[in-house]
């Protein structure tokens, strides 16, 4: 009897560490948080943000049972234009005084039936408003060398900039409504 509760307890512990929890940390060195937005309809302002955190954490080898956690410091906005830059970090736009970070909080990742193609929802808040947002994932894989394990993806998607409450110009005659959003990923494991 106790042979057998003490190879169940074994088969118990191999099959919890084989579906293990791993974490990983975005690296700033090898990532980009990137957006563009249309300008008198003529052409895109591109921008990014320079500093912010990122986790992601996955449950064994399957992308779809990944949770993502980012916070994004405001005030980091580039667009290598500084008074356009401190225009955007004011009441007009982000108010970065008020409402220092955005977050993005995933709450699910689902296969397209695509190689290497998910569908990224979640919950993306800026100036404390939250809305669902999905995200086109391209899954660029892993690859391990001597600074260790590295992943990589791509991540696009469209908002409305007046969901979020940025609502300078609102005929959006001059600064578009919606704003593109292109993020290139590698996290490191933990």
């Amino acid at each position: 009897m106790m042979k057998k509760f003490i190879s169940l307890i074994v088969m118990i512990f191999l099959g919890l560490s084989s579906v293990a929890q791993t974490e990983w940390k975005v690296d700033p060195y090898h990532s980009s948080l990137n957006f563009n937005i249309s300008h008198s309809g003529i052409s895109l302002v591109n921008g990014n943000f320079l500093e912010y955190t990122g986790n992601l954490t996955k449950n064994g080898e399957a992308l779809t049972d990944a949770q993502f956690d980012f916070t994004v410091q405001v005030k980091s906005i580039n667009t290598n234009v500084e008074d356009r830059d401190n225009h955007l970090r004011s009441a007009d736009f982000f108010e970065v005084d008020t409402y220092p970070e955005m977050t993005f909080k995933s709450t699910k990742i689902l296969a397209t039936g695509k190689p290497e193609h998910y569908l990224l929802y979640g919950q993306l808040t800026i100036k404390n408003i939250t809305k669902e947002v999905i995200f086109d994932v391209y899954y660029g894989g892993t690859v391990k060398s001597k600074q260790g394990e590295k992943l990589g993806m791509k991540a696009k998607t469209t908002i409305n900039r007046f969901d979020y409450n940025i609502n300078y110009d609102p005929t959006a005659a001059g600064i578009g409504k919606e704003v593109g959003l292109v993020i290139h990923l590698q996290f490191a494991k933990q």
